[in-house]
């Protein structure tokens, strides 16, 4: 599957009509193929707090995983009672990863990950992920994260290629073992479908977006080397199904 003409047509054609003011861009591996910055300052830092599960959180435990330090089958109990309070006994990291929307599951995997490390999450998504990505202008600010297009687009490349020996110093949490086991199906039979804080969408597509409607929203597919990502504008929003069917929905050609 690859982007043509048509296609990146579409996506402006429809982001135009309904949310002018919306910044978006779809590209792969080599970067962007089209976007619109929706007339902000190439700078501009937005609110993504919608997507801190997956800028923030998802690579922390990603980086904690592959160090050792966390086993996603074993219960929280295991790490102490302060990583199992509140929990159902039982409850491991696996089932929090695959909890479906909410935000109880990332607040225990949030205390969870700051536990385990002794660092709380915004010094541990610095230093293991953004700064190693040079995404210097992501950060929390008075709780909210926010974050440029230009630091998405360096998060999502990455994604596409986590072995990419580009990258000066690799960022823990986004190896290449971490992020094919996120981006599969890890709840066998059950509905809703999920993989590890990444949801299945149509055309080999995962997805995670703010649980709002018209909050931001990112999509990869490693298996068709593509990428894509929507700030809407607050309170408008292009619709997404309608957004990723455009960037993603093979042509006739393909």
């Amino acid at each position: 599957m690859t982007p043509l003409c048509d296609q990146a047509t579409a996506v402006r054609a429809l982001v135009e009509s309904a949310d002018p003011g919306a910044v978006w861009a779809v590209g792969g591996p080599e970067g962007t193929r089209a976007g619109s910055d929706g007339g902000h300052p190439a700078d501009a830092a937005f609110d993504v707090d919608g997507l801190s599960g997956v800028l923030a959180l998802w690579p922390v435990i990603g980086s904690l995983v592959d160090e050792g330090a966390l086993r996603l089958h074993t219960p929280l109990a295991a790490y102490g009672d302060t990583a199992a309070e509140g929990v159902p006994a039982g409850t491991t990291a696996h089932h929090l990863l695959t909890h479906p929307g909410g935000t109880a599951a990332l607040t225990h995997l949030t205390r969870l990950a700051e536990q385990l490390s002794g660092s709380p999450l915004a010094d541990l998504a610095a230093t293991r992920v953004w700064h190693p990505l040079g995404m210097t202008g992501t950060r929390f600010v008075d709780g909210t994260l926010r974050a440029p297009l230009a630091d998405l687009l360096r998060f999502l490349r990455r994604l596409l290629d986590p072995g990419d020996p580009a990258v000066p110093a690799a960022p823990e949490g986004i190896s290449r073992a971490w992020t094919t086991e996120s981006l599969r199906i890890r709840t066998g039979e059950l509905t809703p479908a999920r993989g590890l804080l990444w949801d299945p969408a149509p055309h080999g597509v995962w997805t995670h977006h703010a649980p709002q409607d018209g909050g931001p929203a990112l999509w990869v597919s490693p298996r068709h080397h593509r990428w894509a990502v929507l700030l809407p504008t607050a309170g408008r929003g292009a619709p997404r199904h309608a957004f990723r069917e455009a960037a993603f929905a093979p042509t006739s050609s393909e």
